[in-house]
Parts: structure tokens; sequence; C-alpha cells
């Protein structure tokens, strides 16, 4: 079970991982490159030793990059491992994956080879996963076709201790943006010794086109030339044969098109306000069967001393898997791991998203609320459609969550709605784009709807996991997560805090409403579960909670919490037991 705390720490991981890997491809030349990989190990993973072995021409792997210690760096910085000794090392130990370790008891037979090493000897580890200082981590980088381009060795874990997981599946991970950028770099020195031959060398005019000719058609990544100026501005003029099987697309039909032609139309703001020159955006490209796919644009101007710039030089590199992967992380870090639900910290997010620091009892009239819901229509429109949509491209369903015509839409005569936080215009109130989030009354039904945070704990939980051990605990929290997501709308939120206690976010419900869907996840879960052959039963406690402006999302929860409590002490032991 994971606890609490991980999912924050593991989303600290992954800001600091995309930070790193984000400065992977700011850095120029292949040297800079190198040196900014060991020390985006040394800052961003963990480790207090990094270096990159790459692999020369002639086979062989040689120190190019150290971070980390300055006395090591100097010892072994430009010495060269055979390529042998290499393989030797990466068939033995263990295999974490893509990465490959070698234990102190193991790797002894590897201090007389002739890989530069800056290893010490060291106690016997006091437990079982303590880091030894003749421990070995490597994370070979291989290009796209699979050939070897380098190994990263890594050393002295800060916080004593071999790698976790979590921190493999980060190494492998940067290890592969890793070999993406030094492939990168040698491409961009490639292209650039091809431009600068354009430009200085006229009198080897065709020398100079052919080499930039093999180094367009043969780049591993897309390349495209498109025209500058005039009526046909964009339109792609030349295209080489990665970009045509990245899309789908043969070059006589690519030639027909410019990039504003195939980019997603929620990205078409993202390509118009890239700078030719230099300029570099992520967005997504339509292939030939309607599907997108994620790339990144990198524009080059290619110019004439005497005429100006005469065409645009595109590098477009897939950058698809990298996006899943980011995407992965992400939702690994905001759900649960057994029931696949949002977590606490996501639960949390969800809902203060929802609330501000307005009081409930400060509600907006009707026209108020009308002219908030005309102002956020217009303020949509005039960003050409991109509002819904996070920063990095990927629709965000939970912006407007309540919003009327979204997911979990409804009546909304009470005030309530999204919470979008947008600072106010100049001069207008603190709250003028904010429409609040109310509770219906609790005396009366006089039709405000509002939304409703049901609290649930399942009764007799803890017997089946003393009787049936925790798998059958488990499987019965795998099906009662189940069972709950089946009962409510598209657009309501289903949240696993932790042990057997549940929450459902259900926007646009008034009292009877709420107390009702209660009955229907209650009855929902009463049902016998089966396990392993077995037939279990559990019953479930509900407390309805109301989210109110003015009040924290930790308030609103320990408020479901205490009416949980007291709905459970109001029936008798008989009828809560289950299982």
């Amino acid at each position: 079970m994971e606890t609490e705390s991980e999912p924050y720490v593991r989303l600290a991981t992954l800001r600091q991982l995309h930070q790193v890997v984000a400065e992977l491809n700011t850095a120029r030349s292949l040297a800079d490159t190198l040196q900014t990989v060991v020390d985006g190990i040394v800052v961003g993973l963990g480790y207090e030793l990094a270096c990159v072995n790459l692999v020369r021409p002639d086979g062989d792997l040689v120190v190019a990059a150290f971070a980390g210690d300055p006395a090591a760096e100097a010892l072994i910085t430009g010495r060269v491992g055979s390529r042998s000794s290499w393989e030797r090392r990466l068939t033995m130990g263990e295999s974490w994956d893509g990465l490959r370790f070698i234990p102190h008891t193991e790797g002894w037979v590897l201090l007389e080879d002739d890989v530069p090493q800056w290893h010490t000897e060291g106690p016997d580890p006091r437990f079982e996963d303590e880091w030894h200082p003749e421990d070995r981590l490597y994370a070979p980088m291989y290009a796209s076709g699979g050939e070897l381009l380098g190994v990263i060795s890594v050393d002295r874990p800060r916080n004593g201790r071999r790698p976790g997981a979590w921190g493999r599946e980060a190494l492998q991970m940067y290890a592969f943006q890793a070999a993406i950028a030094i492939s990168n770099a040698r491409l961009r020195a490639n292209m650039q010794r091809a431009l600068v031959r354009l430009e200085r060398e006229q009198q080897a005019l065709r020398a100079s086109e052919e080499s930039f000719r093999q180094a367009f058609e043969y780049a591993p990544s897309g390349m495209a030339i498109a025209e500058m100026g005039g009526d046909q501005h964009g339109r792609l003029l030349r295209t080489n044969d990665a970009l045509c099987r990245l899309l789908g697309r043969p070059a006589s039909v690519l030639r027909r098109y410019s990039f504003s032609d195939l980019v997603h139309p929620e990205d078409i703001g993202t390509l118009l306000r890239t700078s030719a020159e230099g300029g570099r955006a992520e967005l997504r490209l339509g292939r030939r069967d309607g599907t997108y796919v994620w790339v990144s644009l990198r524009n080059s101007v290619v110019a004439d001393a005497a005429d100006g710039p005469r065409f645009l030089l595109t590098h477009v590199e897939d950058i698809e898997e990298r996006k899943r992967h980011e995407l992965q992380l992400a939702h690994r870090a905001s759900h649960d791991s057994l029931t696949g639900l949002p977590n606490s910290a996501e639960l949390r997010s969800r809902l203060g998203a929802r609330l501000c620091r307005r009081p409930q009892s400060v509600r907006a009239t009707a026209v108020e609320a009308l002219d908030a819901a005309y102002e956020r229509g217009g303020a949509a429109a005039g960003a050409g459609g991109e509002h819904g949509f996070r920063s990095d491209g990927f629709p965000d369903p939970y912006e407007y969550a309540g919003a009327p015509g979204g997911p979990g839409a409804g009546p909304d005569p009470g005030g309530q709605g999204p919470c979008p936080g947008a600072a106010p215009a100049a001069g207008a109130g603190p709250y003028d784009h904010h429409v609040h989030t109310v509770a219906p009354a609790a005396d009366i039904d006089d039709g405000t709807k509002g939304l409703a945070v049901l609290f649930c704990d399942l009764d007799g939980f803890k017997s089946i996991n003393d009787r049936f051990g925790h798998h059958t605990g488990d499987a019965v929290l795998i099906e009662v997560a189940r069972r709950l997501t089946t009962c409510v709308r598209d657009g309501d939120t289903v949240a696993r805090l932790g042990g057997d206690e549940f929450v459902v976010l259900a926007d646009g419900l008034g009292a009877a409403d709420a107390a009702d869907l209660a009955v229907r996840l209650r009855n929902a879960i009463i049902p016998p579960i089966r396990v392993d052959g077995r037939a279990v039963r559990v019953g479930a406690s509900f407390g309805i909670g109301w989210a109110s402006c003015g009040m924290s999302a930790d308030e609103v929860l320990r408020s479901a919490d205490q009416r949980m409590y007291i709905e459970k002490r109001s029936r008798s032991k008989a009828h809560r037991r289950a299982g």
C-alpha cells in the first residue's frame, strides 16, 4: 500500500525530471549536451556522482563528461574503456528493465579490467537495500535504430539506498531522453556544418548542396523546407523520408500543404506564435489516417546574402513517446495505484479549484451570475478556443467540470458553478469573474443545487482483511471502486482517500438528489463480492457534505466525514456489519 505522502514525493520528482529534461534541449553543442546530461543527474535524480561514457568511432567508450567530484573528474575524464569490457559489464549483474545493476558481491571481478572507475572500498551494507561504494549502476543509451550511443554511470545515491521502482523508472526515462538529446546535438552539428558550407563556399556550391541533401534526406528525424514570403508563404517545398513516414503521406502530397494545414486546430495559435528564426514549439500534426502525433518543431532561416531570407528549414522530432510517458507519470502521481481512482491529493485539488475565500453568506444575485457567465463565454471565444486545455496541450476535463454544458452540468439557480480563479480585470471587484459555489439550505428545499460531497466508509471491511488476508481485501476495494464509478455520472468524481474510505463529488444536486444518490451507492455496494470462489459482503456508511465558498477543501471533507460518523452511529451494529 502506498502512503499518503508518496504522491507528493513522486510529483516533486516528476517536476525535477521535467526541468532537467527541458535543460537537455537548451544545450547547443555536443560537449554542452554531455555535461548537461551528467549535471541533470546530480541535480535532479538524487545521485552524487555521474558520468557519460560515449562510444567512439572505433567502438571503445571514452569518459566524455563527469559531475559531482572534481578530483574524480580529473582522474578519469578522457580515459578509455574497451568495448569488450563494457559489453561484459552490461551482461553481468541484475537487469532492471533498461538498467544494469552489478552489486559489490559480484563486481570484485571487474576491479582489474580497463574500464575507468572511481569506486572505493567500504563496509558491508547494514541492511538489504543499502548502497555499497562498490555497487555499480549503468543506464545504456541507444539510438533510434538500436545502436549503442553510450552508457550513463551513477554512484552514491543521496539517500544511501539502492533506487526503488520509481527511481529506476526515472533514471531509465532520463537515459532515453539523454540519448535523444545527444543524437539531436550530433544532428544539429551536422546541419550547422552543412549550412555554413552553403553560405561560405560559393565556389563549391554543388558539393555543399550534395552534403546538405544527404544530411536532409537521411536525417533520422523529420526535416522540411518551406517557402518564406509571398502568397505561398509556409508552403512545404521539400520533405525527407522520415517526415513522410511520420505523417503517413508521400512527399508529393505534402508539397500541397503548409504546417498550418496539418496542425491540430487547438495548436494553431502555438504554431503562429513560434518565431521563424530559432523558433521552437511542441504541437500536434495530422496523419493521413486522421490521428495526430505530438512533435517538436525547430525552425531555422536559410538566408541568401543578397536577397535575404529564402526558405525555412524545419526539424520535426517525434515526441509522442515522451508525451505518453509524461502523462503516465502524472497519472501515477495523482491516482491510487490499487483502484486507479483519483487519490487524496487529486481530490483536494479538484475540490479546491471550485472554492474561493468568499464566505457562503455573500451570494451572487441572478443578474451577477448571468453577467459572469457571459464574461466567461466572451473570454473563451477571444482566446481562440484554447480555454479548457492544460499548458502542455492535453485537454483538462476538470477545469470547468460544473460549467453549463460541461460534464456534470445541471440547473444552476443557486449561483454555483466553476471556479476558474481568473484574475479580475482592472477596476473590477474581487469576485466579478467568479461564480460562487453555495450549499443548499439544510431545513427547506428551495431548489438550490450544489456540489455534494459524499463521504463513504466501508462497514465490515476490517473483518474481511483479518479473516481472509489483504489479497481479498484489495479485491474488495477494487470491486467497490468499480461499483461506485458505474453509479455516478461522467462528470462526477469518485476518489479513494485511503484504507476503506471513498469520496464522491457530484455537482448540480439538491438535498433530496444527494440523499437518493447515497442510497443508490449503498445498494450497489451491498451485494456479495466473489473473490477466489468465496462470497464476501461489506456495507457502507455515507455522510453528505456540501462544498461552499469560504470553506477549504479539508473543511468540506471534515464536514462530510463527521456526518458519516453520525449516520454510522445512528444505525445498529447488526445493520452495519457485513461479510
